[in-house]
Formats: C-alpha cells, sequence, structure tokens
C-alpha cells in the first residue's frame, strides 16, 4: 500500500502506465463514458428526489479524479485529493444512500479498491472497559479497508463529561488511519450540523482531516409528495387523484410537527396507507376485487391517521 503522497498500485482498470507525448489530446466525453460515472450520476438523481447541491459537489469530486486519471497518462504525478467527508442533514434525507453511492463511484475511478461500505455507529467502536475500545476500532477499519466507513452521529464518540469513557481512544485510532491510510479509505461522518460542528471544536485533528463539508437540506413538501408516490410506485400501488391531495396536506402538518425525519416519515407514511388500504378492502361490502382496487390507495387510507388529529405519528 502506498503511503499518502505517493503512487498508489495500479487499478484492473486503470488507463495503462504508458505516459502520452505532451502534445496529445484525451476525449473527455469518451473517458467519462468508459468510466461509467454518468451511469451512476443518472441513477443518484433517479433515486434522490432534489438535494441540488449535495449531487453538485458529487459532480465535482468525480470530474476531479477523472481529470486526476487523465493527467496520470501524461506523466503528471500529484498527491492523491483528500476526500474525508461529512455529512450534516436531518434523518432521512438521503446521507445513508449518499455514502453507498460515493463508494462505487470512488471504485470505478480507481480510488478505492473495492468500493464497499461499512456503516458504523458509536457502539461498535467504542468498548465498555479497558482494552476493548481498540479491537473494535481496528475490527471496523480493517472491515472497511478499501472502501467507505460511514460513522452515523459521529459526535457521539466524544461525550466531554464522562471522563472515564473510551470515545477518544477510537477517535485517535481513527485519526491516524485517516491520516496515514487515506489512500485505502474514505471516511464519511455524519450527523445533525450543530452537533458536529461542536464535534470539531472539540477535536481540531479530526476536522483537518476532513476536506469536504456537505450539508444534505430538508425536503420541501413538493419533494416529500414525489418521493411518495416514487415508494408508493416501487411498491405497486398508485394514490388516487383525491388521495395525492390528501397525501400533499398530510406531509404539510407532519413536516410541522415533532420528530420528522424527511424521507422516512414519508416511507412510515406509505406503509401504513398500505395497511389502512388492506383492512379497507377485508372489511368492505365488496365479495370481489379486481387489479385497481389491490393497487390504488384512497383518502381514507390517510385521512385516519393521527397527522389529522394533531397528534404525531411516531
Amino acid at each position: 500500500m502506498a503511503r499518502p503522497g505517493e503512487a498508489r498500485p495500479a487499478a484492473e482498470d486503470d488507463p495503462p502506465a504508458v505516459n502520452l507525448p505532451a502534445d496529445a489530446l484525451v476525449d473527455l466525453a469518451t473517458e467519462r463514458e468508459q468510466s461509467g460515472v454518468d451511469e451512476l450520476l443518472d441513477t443518484l438523481d433517479r433515486e434522490l428526489v432534489g438535494l441540488a447541491p449535495v449531487k453538485e459537489r458529487i459532480r465535482e469530486i468525480s470530474a476531479l479524479l477523472l481529470v486526476d486519471r487523465v493527467r496520470a497518462r501524461f506523466g503528471i504525478a500529484a498527491q492523491r485529493p483528500n476526500l474525508h467527508l461529512c455529512f450534516t442533514g436531518s434523518p432521512g434525507t438521503g446521507k445513508t444512500t449518499v455514502a453507498v453511492r460515493m463508494a462505487d463511484l470512488l471504485a470505478r475511478l480507481g480510488y478505492l479498491r473495492r468500493g464497499h461500505l461499512v456503516a458504523v455507529g458509536r457502539d461498535d467502536l467504542v468498548g465498555q472497559y479497558v482494552g476493548h475500545t481498540a479491537p473494535k476500532t481496528k475490527d471496523v477499519i480493517k472491515r472497511a479497508m478499501g472502501g467507505v466507513l460511514f460513522i452515523d452521529e459521529a459526535y457521539y464518540l466524544y461525550r466531554a463529561d464522562n471522563e472515564r469513557d473510551y470515545g477518544q481512544e477510537s477517535i485517535e485510532i481513527l485519526l491516524q488511519v485517516m491520516e496515514n491510510n487515506r489512500d485505502d479509505l474514505v471516511v464519511i461522518l455524519a450527523g445533525y450540523a450543530d452537533r458536529m460542528a461542536e464535534f470539531f471544536r472539540s477535536n481540531p485533528g479530526m476536522s483537518s482531516r476532513i476536506a469536504h463539508h456537505i450539508d444534505f437540506p430538508d425536503y420541501t413538501v413538493d419533494e416529500l409528495d414525489h418521493i411518495g408516490q416514487m415508494m408508493a410506485t416501487e411498491l405497486g400501488y398508485e394514490f388516487s387523484p383525491p388521495a395525492l391531495r390528501v397525501l400533499h396536506d398530510y406531509l404539510e402538518r407532519r413536516s410541522r410537527q415533532p420528530r420528522f425525519a424527511n424521507a422516512r416519515s414519508v416511507r412510515n407514511a406509505v406503509e401504513r396507507a398500505r395497511l389502512r388500504q388492506a383492512r379497507r378492502l377485508m372489511d368492505g361490502a365488496a365479495a370481489e376485487v379486481g387489479l385497481a382496487d389491490l393497487t390504488t390507495l384512497e383518502p381514507a387510507d390517510l385521512l385516519s391517521s393521527r397527522v389529522f388529529l394533531a397528534e404525531p405519528d411516531p
């Protein structure tokens, strides 16, 4: 494994290690097509509603890595970019999904060997007694090597109010690996923006190793509406026109209530609508049902939600 600043071992799909003459020309459109990056970015656009600033940053990172590959073909040697990231935003805004796509993207562009994602939290890294934390943290890092280590709610690693907490030991190990093995591991820290800012203030060494901070905005009601329809379609349902109006009303109300989690709350709403639809069909007067009955969600399947009684769903 190469140390930071040194040339990494060639990946299987890397261009041949033959320097092009200085007057050569490279077709960037062909390079993009052969890398498969556009296909992956198009998939991200289809799967994730909104998040324009997030998608723009991912396109910038992919462009940088693609250009670096072309530069290498001209014999230009440069230190590989630091791609450790911080994702901030509310729950349900797509942070984990984007992390998975980032892992795939970095593998396609030869930055990572494997391109898998290992998602963990504090309990996966921090032990409960002396000598327990280091093995746990090192085991997670070993599993993540060659891919992306995604640490959700990373600020829980640090508990300033508990002198006997072992989270700092895990942080120190992560800092060393992020510096010395960044050619074989990308670390993504995720959580609420204000808590992550406090975490970085308490751990300046971690802050200095994060090159990209990407904020995931909350979805608008129209975007949540679109997400709900996509989720229903994936499950083989559709909302009737009257139900679509009720869905929009539901989302406007739910988004103002406590414990709202963006796309996660939308998914919960769709799942509950399915339950109510099934109960409605089974308890209904009709002895026979057709395909439209089985696949259509109606206003009644949403209106019985506690949201319309000003009580937040869990």
